[in-house]
């Protein structure tokens, strides 16, 4: 079966009308603070910005592919076994307040360089799936614009809409995390730093903590 249009002209995301709502609801979503950046901008701190690299790539690859996974039926799958994504949900915040407990006990950018060791492409990837914020986009993307004449076209021009507008915001992030480095020489101002992250990181949870009050 083929999934592409005969006529692209035919498919609504062509039209610049939609292409820019999408393009700036991707923009606000992704620059954003959110788990994603608060560990990118502690990663360009720590290890500076080459070494966080694979950690931004992972960032914007493995959320590019979990939008492009979503919108062609991994979200039905949690609508059929909701327990699954319960888990997934619990899980991933139980790893965030891990990883705040990790950033804010960092050391200084120099035990950082001797001993720590910024996130792979493969962690950063794979920690899409348990990032909630990442959920929230990606179903955002699929189900506000994503639309169903041309379904599988527009899913395909939406991800890439979204990867290509998500990997210079997120890299703001490890560019700020970078610049402090020139500033923050003093070990108690980058354990300020590193403890302030770890508050956002928690502080993102929110929504989960409501859920389990209510």
């Amino acid at each position: 079966m083929n999934l592409l249009p005969s006529n692209w002209a035919d498919v609504p995301l062509m039209s610049l009308s939609l292409l820019g709502p999408l393009a700036m609801f991707a923009l606000v979503s992704s620059i954003t603070p959110g788990p994603n950046n608060v560990m990118l901008a502690s990663s360009g701190l720590n290890f500076g910005f080459r070494r966080s690299v694979p950690h931004l790539l992972g960032v914007n690859l493995g959320f590019t592919l979990m939008i492009f996974l979503v919108g062609i039926g991994l979200g039905s799958v949690f609508q059929q076994v909701p327990q699954l994504y319960t888990v997934l949900k619990y899980a991933g915040a139980a790893y965030l307040l891990y990883l705040a407990w990790k950033i804010a006990n960092s050391g200084s950018m120099e035990d950082g360089e001797a001993r720590g060791k910024p996130f792979t492409f493969l962690q950063a990837a794979a920690f899409q799936w348990v990032n909630p914020k990442a959920w929230v986009m990606a179903v955002g993307v699929v189900a506000a614009y994503t639309p169903q004449n041309g379904f599988f076209a527009n899913l395909v021009i939406a991800t890439v809409v979204c990867g290509i507008v998500n990997l210079p915001s997120i890299g703001i992030w490890v560019t700020f995390g970078t610049a402090l480095r020139r500033v923050l020489h003093r070990p108690w101002a980058i354990r300020t730093f590193n403890v302030g992250m770890a508050l956002l990181l928690v502080a993102s949870l929110y929504p989960v903590a409501l859920e389990l009050v209510h």
